[in-house]
């Protein structure tokens, strides 16, 4: 088997850390357990160290990878194990609905860390074409997905991502598991988009720009945080009270007061 790791060095400005460690491999496939016919599609596929694994299961798998200098060793080391088809693109950039194609996707990776949040929030506007997602991201990003309502971490990350799916950390990995070792420890979440049902009646774009408001300003209380876009009525109408502070108003309530039946958010500004 072709041996990437000979001619590569890890680039900065990819953000490449190059998960290694075995162990951590094979946990991050048991909680996958990827299935033959499955669509599988693997963000940064780096070196292969899970891409191989994965394609021995699977037979086929999708990867989109940034680095053109790691492409044709990756098609090399995947010659004999399965059909890799090979992505090289910037995943922002990627639309996640034509490349399922009414097909679900099952999305796993080992995020760069420096465009995690944006690609998660990229990755949730396709979110029905996606299945699942298992994701290797720095632990304190991780933790703030998962955060609960009152806690220092609940924050905007937490409400947007949470709105739209069920999340779940499953484990924490050091930072000797990757090559070059991050600064940082990391985690393994699984996310799982809402059904369309689940998701009916809410305005994610008022969502958006009312939690921003509201966690951008998050020392004072909703009244004063939100007085251009919402009135101390239309919080009591939610069932919010306008003397809390963004981090005390639990998922429900922020989905209740950005519901279609909700009344019009009044002086939302864009940005």
């Amino acid at each position: 088997m072709t041996d990437l790791r000979a001619a590569h060095q890890p680039r900065k400005r990819f953000g490449q850390h190059f998960l290694h460690e075995r162990g951590v491999i094979e946990r991050i496939l048991l909680a996958l357990a990827p299935l033959p016919g499955q669509r599988i599609v693997e963000i940064g596929p780096g070196e292969g160290a899970l891409t191989l694994p994965l394609l021995a299961r699977c037979g086929q798998l999708t990867a989109i990878e940034l680095d053109r200098d790691l492409i044709p060793r990756l098609a090399a080391a995947a010659h004999a194990v399965g059909a890799l088809e090979l992505i090289e693109a910037d995943v922002l950039g990627v639309d996640f609905h034509a490349l399922a194609a009414g097909t679900p996707l099952r999305v796993v990776g080992n995020l760069p860390y420096n465009i995690s949040t944006p690609l998660l929030f990229h990755l949730l506007e396709h979110a029905d074409s996606i299945a699942d997602m298992h994701f290797m991201l720095q632990k304190e990003v991780v933790d703030r997905i998962v955060a609960e309502p009152g806690s220092r971490t609940f924050g905007r990350l937490s409400v947007m991502v949470q709105a739209r799916a069920e999340v779940e950390a499953l484990f924490k990995v050091l930072p000797g598991s990757f090559r070059p070792p991050p600064k940082v420890d990391s985690a393994v979440i699984r996310i799982t988009p809402k059904s369309a049902a689940e998701l009916a009646g809410i305005d994610f774009g008022a969502l958006a720009r009312i939690v921003r408001a509201a966690f951008g300003q998050r020392r004072k209380t909703l009244a004063n945080a939100l007085r251009d876009i919402k009135s101390p009525d239309q919080l009591h109408a939610a069932g919010i009270d306008p003397r809390l502070r963004a981090e005390a108003v639990p998922l429900d309530g922020w989905l209740r007061l950005c519901s279609s039946a909700a009344e019009p958010v009044a002086g939302v500004r864009e940005g």
